[in-house]
């Protein structure tokens, strides 16, 4: 048996990779529900940025690069939501974010995740690549939400509930 992947092989379909997201993405707005308002823009620990914060790179990289993908727009990284002052702003852009996502996600064909975009005009790399450090990123950022929410007494959701 050959061990190498040829072109048209498939592990997961792009409506299965979605879903994964989404997962992600909806147990990611449950953790953000979890905070205390005030504590969402105010708490730290070790120098990491606040939980807005965080969420807030959330907010520039999910729906923002998969329209720059579809659009193939190689305009720069940039952080967004002055307007975004309370937590109840935050989830309704997550929401809107997460509409977003799954109308720009359908917009890419199949065809096209092993082809190289140049996203926000400095990572050079394939498509699922990029949908993949998405989700990446998110689990991370999530995780230091998990540590907040557990160093304020909070119980977070658990984390394989998605």
């Amino acid at each position: 048996m050959n061990a190498t992947a040829t072109a048209t092989e498939q592990i997961i379909s792009p409506s299965q990779l979605l879903a994964h997201w989404q997962g992600h993405r909806s147990l990611t707005r449950r953790v953000i529900e979890a905070f205390p308002e005030k504590e969402f823009f105010e708490y730290s620990i070790g120098g990491m940025r606040t939980a807005s914060q965080l969420v807030l790179e959330l907010l520039a990289i999910g729906a923002p690069a998969m329209k720059a993908i579809v659009e193939r727009d190689e305009k720069p990284y940039t952080e967004a939501g002055n307007a975004l002052t309370t937590k109840a702003l935050f989830l309704q852009q997550w929401d809107a974010d997460t509409d977003a996502i799954n109308t720009y996600f359908a917009q890419v064909p199949t065809e096209d995740f092993g082809k190289t975009f140049n996203l926000f005009g400095q990572y050079n790399s394939p498509i699922i690549h990029s949908i993949l450090y998405f989700i990446d990123n998110e689990i991370h950022h999530r995780g230091q939400l998990y540590v907040y929410l557990r160093g304020l007494g909070v119980e977070p959701p658990f984390f394989w509930e998605r």
